[in-house]
């Protein structure tokens, strides 16, 4: 088994808290991606795994076994650093063989391993050049390789892909996901793109200022993030977040801001009545905001000009002022012609509300 366990862990630098008792469980074979802004704590949480970094509390358990004390090299991991960090000076193959020489693995073994390696990531015809002849992206298939080949209990991943383009860090995405149905093994990835979070994670860890905000599939970061931060940083293009006023209105609460007001019914929004007087903070995903008018009682209507839209092929994205404040709404028809100042409606699903404390600091 090759479980990890994260009990009460926390990093200080002289005066400076860097993580703050993480508290994680990772299953066996399970793909965690630790997902933040820079600064957030995820690199260093990692480093604290690999042993780079010791731990100023709490414990690390890799299958079963506290690995505070242990060097990186009794914990049987292997990492995957965002400069590859491979030997210029010598050939693929003994990039790929280097780790296993020094453990004095027999040479028929090595020999087995590499060929194995090589044949999962395609790079058979690349094995007798050297680094400088290779691409960003077959630099970093050796880098996975050279992991491969030790066969460790975990895989540590620390943003292997940012050095990477645009086009090559999605075919990358895609081989990584092939690469653990033929290497299942527990890993750990660490990135601040919420793209590779959503698309390679079993479950994402949210990070901020060293704090854990959140775990959870990436739907459930999605669908239900537990406050504006996670709602805030997952998705593309990012949440609207409009500042409304409520009040109760018999067996309703009025929602309003300057230029927007509705309705919600109390029995389905009890908690709303909690914040009756106060400003609290709603958010709605772009791609949850549809042009028309409201079809049932379930949808509310929204009234504004449309500002800015950017054209991307099979769909526009537009923003569109509401009173005082913007929204963004994905998902326009592209041959749609909406010059600035067109008057547009618009509606939203209830069920797509969200409800943050208009105090909570993003």
């Amino acid at each position: 088994m090759a479980d990890i366990v994260l009990s009460n862990v926390h990093k200080v630098y002289g005066h400076v808290v860097a993580v703050t008792d993480i508290n994680l469980a990772i299953k066996d074979r399970e793909f965690v991606v630790l997902v933040g802004p820079s600064g957030c704590g995820k690199s260093t949480t990692l480093r604290m795994i690999a042993g780079l970094e010791e731990i100023s509390a709490g414990t690390i358990a890799i299958g079963g076994r506290v690995v505070n004390h242990l060097q990186p090299k009794d914990r049987d991991i292997a990492m995957v650093f965002q400069n590859y960090a491979l030997y210029r000076h010598m050939s693929v193959r003994d990039n790929l063989a280097f780790g296993l020489r020094n453990r004095r693995v027999p040479a028929d073994e090595i020999a087995a391993a590499v060929s194995r390696a090589a044949r999962i990531l395609s790079i058979e015809p690349l094995l007798d050049r050297r680094p400088h002849q290779l691409s960003g992206g077959q630099q970093q298939r050796v880098a996975l390789g050279r992991c491969i080949v030790r066969n460790p209990k975990v895989f540590l991943f620390d943003e292997p892909l940012s050095n990477l383009d645009a086009q090559l860090r999605a075919q990358m995405r895609l081989e990584l996901k092939e690469l653990r149905l033929r290497v299942p093994t527990t890993s750990i990835f660490v990135t601040h793109d919420q793209t590779e979070a959503m698309t390679l994670g079993d479950r994402i860890v949210v990070m901020k200022d060293g704090v854990v905000q959140q775990v959870g599939t990436p739907l459930e970061l999605y669908r239900k993030p537990a406050n504006r931060f996670v709602a805030s940083f997952i998705g593309s293009p990012s949440m609207n977040f409009i500042t409304l006023r409520v009040s109760a209105d018999g067996e309703h609460f009025a929602l309003a801001c300057h230029g927007w007001q509705f309705r919600l019914p109390a029995r389905r929004f009890p908690h709303l009545g909690s914040h009756v007087g106060r400003s609290i903070s709603v958010g709605v995903r772009p791609q949850h905001v549809r042009l028309g008018a409201p079809v049932n009682d379930d949808q509310i209507a929204l009234n504004g000009a449309v500002t800015v839209t950017e054209q991307l092929g099979d769909e526009q994205l537009l923003a569109v002022r509401l009173g005082d404040g913007e929204i963004r709404i994905a998902g326009a028809d592209p041959d749609l012609s909406l010059p600035t100042g067109t008057q547009i409606e618009a509606a939203i699903a209830t069920d797509h509300l969200h409800f943050f404390d208009e105090l909570e600091q993003i």
